[in-house]
């Protein structure tokens, strides 16, 4: 089951957050050699989509990311996401979903 995780994303600006991925006994989930994908839309069903950069490392931390020419085009509102991950072997995986909230800027 995934791990829910809202975050906010300042239009403008550049954006990172990490947060720390555990099997069921507690231990770190090693992900080398492991690709991660993450979007987010405004709703389940839309088609357009902004892409997260994902990376992830052998102790459990995944990081997402985008810079601040992204997050500057982006309109304020709600949308959702999540976060994927694909083993070596091809087993992919949600870790994580929730809610962005993306608040206007007001500095241009």
């Amino acid at each position: 089951m995934a791990q829910k995780l809202n975050l906010i994303i300042d239009q403008g600006t550049t954006f990172s957050t990490s947060f720390d991925v555990n099997d069921d006994a507690g231990l770190p989930i090693d992900f080398t050699g492991y690709t991660g994908n993450s979007h987010f839309r405004k709703s389940y069903t839309s088609s357009s989509y902004t892409a997260f950069t994902v990376s992830a490392n052998s102790t459990g931390s995944v990081t997402l990311s985008l810079p601040a020419n992204t997050t500057n085009s982006l309109t304020p509102g709600r949308y959702v996401y999540d976060v994927e991950m694909t083993a070596p072997a091809g087993t992919v995986s949600r870790i994580v979903e929730g809610i962005v909230t993306v608040t206007p800027q007001v500095t241009k």
